[in-house]
């Protein structure tokens, strides 16, 4: 019994000197990276509560007060984020020295209602990240550069808000007189910035065909897009969906069907959920069958009744998806309603069931076809 007592009292030892230690909470850096990663999974509750861990212990972390912002404007409440944002610039107090670059940037998004102001924004967000460069450049000697890429890219994308601003209708800046000349100057800023910025090129598209100058704009899409066509879809060199999305929406306007196409197949094999792309989807089948009428009823080997069935299936797959996600597009919605009730004028009827099922063995054949539309060997012209 005395060996039980001895072993009784060494249990009793431990434990009060383990627990006699005081916890140590987490290093800030630590909370920061986890709030990080849950931005990036968007868990913006659970980011939002190690924001907050940090801001109790250090109420001006800039960081912090950065990501805080960012978590609000993802979950709806963008006055609130806009006013942590400008509590990161100068004059406020508590701005850092130097405040960043993409408060600023956040800062121009959310001041739609006052172009003059978000255009004042975008210009000091690229002034700060070009003076970043220039630094790091005298620092590290132009051997440097490529760790910048994101910088450069940054700055190319403040660029193009600036010329979407001054591009935008619903602006009077787009009436100006000068602004054409300098929607040139930022655009030809960004391509000096980044090279071959595929967002660049598909800018100075949208310019071209502004200034009804088709032939060049095709030139502007071919640059865009040919450093990455051949690319696995997974590969990070491949532009964000929207980026496709607004290159698809060029290709349609300049009856590039057959790109448009290919990229299009790149999005759905990535997202098929994205309800943008199958209405692309959808209305290009519905342009091509049109086409297809006016020749004769043929367009390469399909003819304007299998583009219009293949029009129908996209736009309906479009219109289910629109409805189950109550997605906020309505025009999108009423547009697609309008290309099916002409295809069912023109007698093309929903796929059924089993043609759903067939579909799967003949998809693949399908896609053959369109590499033999147009040319030989599967590449597409775009002249």
């Amino acid at each position: 019994m005395g060996r039980t007592r001895t072993k009784a009292k060494k249990i009793k030892s431990a434990i009060t000197e383990n627990t006699s230690e005081p916890s140590q909470p987490p290093p800030v850096s630590s909370l920061l990276a986890k709030a990080q990663a849950l931005v990036v999974q968007c868990d913006y509750p659970l980011a939002e509560r190690f924001i907050k861990r940090v801001l109790e212990r250090e109420p001006n972390n800039a960081e912090a007060r950065e990501m805080h912002a960012v978590v609000l404007l993802e979950t709806g409440e963008l006055d609130t984020a806009k006013q942590i944002f400008e509590t990161l610039i100068p004059p406020h107090l508590d701005a850092p020295s130097p405040p960043p670059s993409s408060a600023y940037l956040y800062l121009a998004q959310l001041s739609d209602e006052d172009p003059q102001v978000a255009l004042q924004y975008y210009q000091t967000a690229v002034d700060l990240m070009t003076s970043q460069l220039k630094g790091k450049e005298r620092a590290v000697g132009a051997s440097g550069a490529e760790n910048d890429v994101e910088v450069r890219r940054n700055i190319v994308r403040a660029l193009i808000g600036m010329v979407e601003i001054w591009m935008d209708p619903s602006y009077n800046l787009c009436f100006d007189p000068s602004a054409e000349k300098i929607c040139e100057d930022l655009l030809q800023l960004a391509l000096q910035t980044d090279p071959g910025n595929t967002e660049a090129l598909q800018s100075l598209a949208s310019v071209r065909l502004s200034q009804q100058r088709p032939d060049d704009a095709k030139q502007c899409l071919e640059q865009a897009w040919v450093s990455w066509k051949d690319l696995d879809q997974d590969d990070t060199r491949v532009p964000p969906i929207p980026t496709r999305i607004s290159l698809i929406k060029m290709f349609i306007e300049l009856e590039l069907f057959e790109p448009a196409l290919m990229v299009l197949t790149g999005v759905i094999e990535s997202d098929d959920q994205e309800v943008e792309a199958w209405y692309l989807e959808g209305w290009c089948f519905f342009l091509m069958a049109e086409r297809a009428q006016e020749n004769g009823g043929i367009l390469g080997d399909l003819t304007a009744e299998q583009l219009g069935k293949d029009a129908r299936d996209c736009l309906e797959t479009c219109k289910m998806l629109h409805e189950s996600q109550e997605h906020p597009d309505t025009p999108l919605l009423d547009h697609t309603k309008e290309l099916i009730a002409k295809l069912e004028n023109m007698g093309i009827q929903p796929p059924s069931d089993d043609d759903q099922d067939d579909g799967e063995g003949e998809g693949e054949a399908d896609e053959g076809e369109w590499e033999d539309v147009g040319s030989d060997d599967g590449d597409v012209e775009m002249s």
